[in-house]
């Protein structure tokens, strides 16, 4: 990991190479749909900047800027309107280097900046975040996005994850209907939150998205949360909808057993074992789905996540322009009957996760 000293400097980095990733392809146009109520209209994929941070207690290994700043570039181009962050991706470098890849877009090119608040970190970067809730913090958080970001509002900020300091939701829900309120946000959201959570916040001020988990493999979500949202008017914007790349078609055990020592990867055991084996077992069930519908695998798997009713979009990473070409195709993709029923009997068939295995 990075000592603190080195994390400083390498944050000096966008700003330098900002200007190596030049293209003059034609801008593609995607089809939006409304974020629940908020007034902010998606395209079905966004860009996710968790991987872009580099290496962090949760980091995917090493990455470099240049690359990061090509792929979000290339995600505009492609018709991607969104991009989501947080200050804990990088202990700020992840919302660093997308601020250096927007900065000198014109401003009608430029996609939506959905970031978090919630975890805040110490001076050692090897160390986790701490889930924070507390308004002053919250406070000094919105403005160290707001800074980083290179932003005067932020249009989505999200709790990342409920606190552990003790502050109620009543507190910092409230902090976050007041930063709404006074124009430093545009819309509020939660992640990781549970109905309990989101009735309760509701009862505050409307929650205009929620982002969790859910993909093929975690399919809680379409159980309880995904009704709620959609009966509430609250958009949905899923993440890890390829499992973090297991899901990819790409995958191998091979891959697995050579991942950084960084990779928060290395110690899930989706990536190990005979979970793995099941995984790549029901990748390999999607397959003739992709054949047919002409789309990747990881494609198919995302389609698959945008196929449930409540779901607005889905968050997708990518470390560099190639990864963005392999998985575009969900943004337009829709699957027919016989795709959901094959979809759900290769779910089935992998005994991996719990849910519903059709919409």
């Amino acid at each position: 990991m990075l000592r603190a000293d080195k994390l400083r400097d390498r944050a000096q980095k966008p700003a330098s190479v900002a200007a190596l990733w030049q293209s003059t392809a034609v801008k593609t146009t995607l089809p939006v749909h409304d974020l629940g109520s908020s007034g902010i209209s998606i395209t079905r994929v966004g860009f996710g900047a968790w991987a872009i941070g580099g290496e962090w207690a949760f980091g995917w290994g090493p990455q470099d800027d240049a690359l990061s700043i090509a792929a979000i570039r290339h995600a505009i181009e492609s018709g991607i309107n969104w991009i989501d962050t947080a200050p804990a991706y990088g202990l700020g470098h992840s919302e660093e280097v997308v601020a250096a890849a927007l900065r000198d877009l014109p401003e009608q090119d430029r996609p939506y900046v959905f970031t978090k608040a919630g975890l805040v970190w110490a001076d050692d970067p090897n160390s986790q975040p701490s889930r924070i809730g507390s308004p002053a913090s919250l406070r000094r958080e919105v403005e160290a996005s707001l800074r980083r970001l290179e932003r005067d509002r932020i249009d989505l900020y999200q709790m990342h994850w409920p606190p552990q300091d003790g502050t109620s939701l009543e507190e910092y829900w409230s902090t976050f209907a007041d930063l709404k309120a006074e124009g430093k946000v545009q819309a509020i959201g939660l992640s990781n939150h549970k109905v309990r959570q989101l009735e309760e916040a509701e009862a505050i001020s409307h929650v205009d998205s929620l982002q969790p988990p859910f993909s093929p493999i975690n399919r809680t979500a379409a159980a309880d949360v995904l009704p709620w949202c959609e009966a509430n008017g609250t958009g949905v914007i899923v993440y890890s909808p390829m499992a973090s790349g297991l899901l990819s078609g790409r995958w191998s055990e091979e891959r697995s057993a050579s991942l950084d020592a960084g990779d928060w990867r290395r110690s899930n055991p989706n990536f190990s074992g005979e979970k793995l084996k099941a995984g790549l077992a029901l990748a390999d069930g999607l397959r003739p789905i992709a054949e047919r519908q002409n789309a990747s695998v990881g494609s198919v798997a995302i389609a698959w996540t945008l196929a449930f009713p409540g779901v607005t979009g889905a968050i997708v990473g990518a470390r560099d322009p190639e990864q963005i070409d392999g998985w575009i195709a969900a943004a337009t993709l829709t699957l027919d009957d016989r795709d959901i029923e094959e979809a759900s009997g290769a779910i089935e068939s992998s005994g991996l996760g719990a849910g519903p295995t059709r919409p």
